[in-house]
């Protein structure tokens, strides 16, 4: 679902993402690793479609990123660290908004509105104004937008940021869902303990090249470790 060709992106004399080769399967959760500055959300970005590569070429669906970014992008949604909504529309307007955006039946989006309110449970601020949303209120509503969507391919650069533990469990429990009908899940995230718990492999970035990709039990075995925490820190010394 997700190819990624010798992918580099510079800032001047500044490599950012340094020679990335990677694929992501249909349904797979795939973890993306490494400590700030490796070069996690330079390449979401640019799977994304939001920012373009020096070198290289990412696919989506058999969808070259670069060259047919309006058709990649209809397959694509991409959740940041820090939610971006309308802070003058409600909730459920917000979601309303995505909906005729995607060009979702109105029926099936307010039914699916009204499904994902109450399993964040946002139900009794679904009519106020999102301004006045905590950052993680805003952020159930982010993952809201995308998964009433059904995209091919999810992006996730620290999803959990300001989720409470039910929200977070729900979060899991749903990208599970999501997955097993096909969906590919491309997670950014520091929570090594979810990662390990629900990726079906990890990729580690450090100093914008990939040290370590493969399944969970792959990695520890190769440092010999009992937790994925104890090999990253190996990974990235």
């Amino acid at each position: 679902m997700i190819e990624i060709k010798n992918l580099v992106k510079k800032f001047d004399s500044f490599t950012a993402v340094n020679n990335l080769n990677l694929t992501v399967d249909s349904g797979e959760i795939f973890g993306f690793l490494g400590p700030n500055g490796a070069g996690k959300t330079t390449t979401v970005k640019m799977i994304a479609g939001i920012m373009f590569p020096t070198l290289g070429e990412i696919i989506v669906d058999g969808i070259n990123v670069s060259k047919n970014p309006y058709e990649a992008k209809k397959k694509i949604a991409y959740i940041p660290d820090e939610p971006f909504v309308y802070p003058n529309l409600t909730a459920r307007e917000f979601l309303r908004l995505i909906a005729d955006i995607y060009e979702i039946d109105r029926k099936q989006a307010d039914k699916s509105i009204e499904e994902y309110l109450s399993k964040f449970e946002l139900l009794d601020r679904a009519d106020k104004l999102l301004g006045s949303f905590s950052h993680g209120m805003k952020q159930k509503v982010m993952v809201a937008g995308v998964l009433m969507r059904n995209p091919k391919v999810i992006l996730f650069d620290e999803p959990t940021v300001g989720l409470d533990p039910k929200s977070v469990k729900n979060f899991k429990e749903m990208i599970v869902s999501q997955t097993k009908k096909g969906v590919s899940v491309f997670m950014c995230t520091h929570i090594l303990e979810m990662a390990e718990k629900i990726c079906g492999r990890v990729g580690i970035i450090y100093e914008g090249k990939m040290v370590s990709c493969g399944p969970v039990e792959e990695i520890l075995r190769v440092k010999n470790k009992n937790s994925l925490e104890d090999a990253f820190l190996e990974f990235t010394k």
